[in-house]
């Protein structure tokens, strides 16, 4: 799956760019705020349909304008497509697939995956468990469909039994409570489930790329903290454990007026050897044990889709002692791969690979 044309209109800094790309490392540098990031944001935006760093759309159409297009060419072994989106700051985002409207983000990404890289990937490892759940649910619901609905159905159950629960205790309806623990623990088990199963997959696939990318010096390793207590992976069980915390845990949680057990509040843990990264891990470990999990990402689309993602890393390569950066420059052989870099020779070794380069100034494509 590659990627050979991208045209921007009214796309950040991008007034008008129609720019071709090479299947294999395509290296786009230039200085400082000259549009490098805005490139790989509009490559992930086609995959996803939405930005990597914002929430608000309009954020990502020009300042002096009110509408942009995102226009891509992209092919795999017997396909060809062309994925358009139309954004403007009065109507909702339009999607295209060969001139055919889409309403879902599966579509956009069943036609196109990339995984991204960006300085702000560490958040994944220094923010809070959250952010931690959402990147496993995105990546299960990107290769499962179904997992979505089973989510939303959690959360919106979750909704509704804290709002019962912010309710007079005295007018609480403790029928109505066990109805949603119910519900809940049946929801849970299958959640729980599905994060432990991917997350064994990017375990395993992660200690390999680790042990290499640290000259086996680090062994890393993802564990999944859950607030309910279980001892067999098995659905009935934890299903079961569900309900009785729920049931056991239903004064404090009138007292707090939310529901603390369950997979809305459970963790992933990230160690190196041994040790969880996020309380005793340097900067440069934990940097490096994002990229892990994002090149893991890659590894694991292939084997679940049979097709390598679009790899696209963003200033990857900064904070990166020399032997890091010629590891994972060896691993970009069968991935269509962008990096953006204000130093190309910061790369590191790229001898015996197709790459292309690509100079990005003021919003325009200059030479390669």
């Amino acid at each position: 799956m590659n990627i050979y044309e991208l045209k921007l209109i009214n796309f950040r800094n991008y007034y008008d760019l129609k720019i071709e790309f090479f299947p294999g490392i395509n290296i786009i540098y230039g200085d400082n705020a000259q549009g490098k990031t805005n490139l790989l944001e509009a490559i992930n935006l086609i995959s996803t349909g939405k930005s990597f760093r914002t929430n608000r759309e309009k954020e990502m159409i020009n300042f002096n304008k009110d509408k942009a297009y995102v226009g891509a060419k992209v092919f795999g072994e017997n396909f060809e497509k062309l994925i358009e989106i139309k954004l403007d700051k009065n109507e909702v985002k339009k999607q295209r697939i060969n001139g055919k409207e889409v309403k879902s983000q599966k579509e956009l990404y069943d036609s196109f995956k990339a995984v991204i890289f960006s300085p702000d990937d560490i958040n994944l490892i220094k923010d809070g468990p959250n952010i931690r759940r959402n990147y496993i649910d995105n990546l299960i619901i990107n290769l499962k469909p179904t997992y979505q609905y089973n989510l939303n159905r959690y959360n919106k159950i979750i909704f509704q039994r804290n709002n019962l629960l912010k309710s007079n205790y005295l007018n609480l309806d403790k029928n109505l409570i066990d109805i949603f623990n119910l519900q809940l623990s049946k929801l849970a088990s299958l959640i729980i489930l599905e994060r432990i199963s991917i997350l064994k997959k990017i375990d395993k696939i992660s200690k390999v790329i680790h042990s290499n990318f640290t000259a086996n010096a680090e062994e890393i390793c993802f564990q999944y903290n859950s607030t309910v207590e279980f001892n067999k992976e098995d659905a009935k069980e934890i299903q079961e454990s569900t309900l009785n915390m729920l049931r056991e845990n239903e004064k404090k949680d009138i007292e707090a007026k939310t529901t603390q057990i369950g997979p809305h509040r459970d963790d992933i843990l990230i160690k190196i050897n041994d040790k969880e990264i996020r309380a005793f891990g340097s900067q440069g470990q934990k940097r490096s044990a994002v990229l892990t999990m994002k090149l893991s990402e890659v590894e694991l689309i292939k084997n679940e889709t049979n097709h390598y993602p679009i790899l696209l890393l963003d200033d990857v390569y900064s904070e990166l002692d020399q032997n890091r950066k010629n590891y994972l420059s060896r691993l970009f052989k069968n991935v269509q791969t962008f990096i953006t870099t204000t130093d190309v020779d910061s790369i590191g070794d790229l001898s015996n690979l197709d790459i292309v380069k690509i100079q990005i100034k003021d919003g325009k494509y200059v030479k390669r």
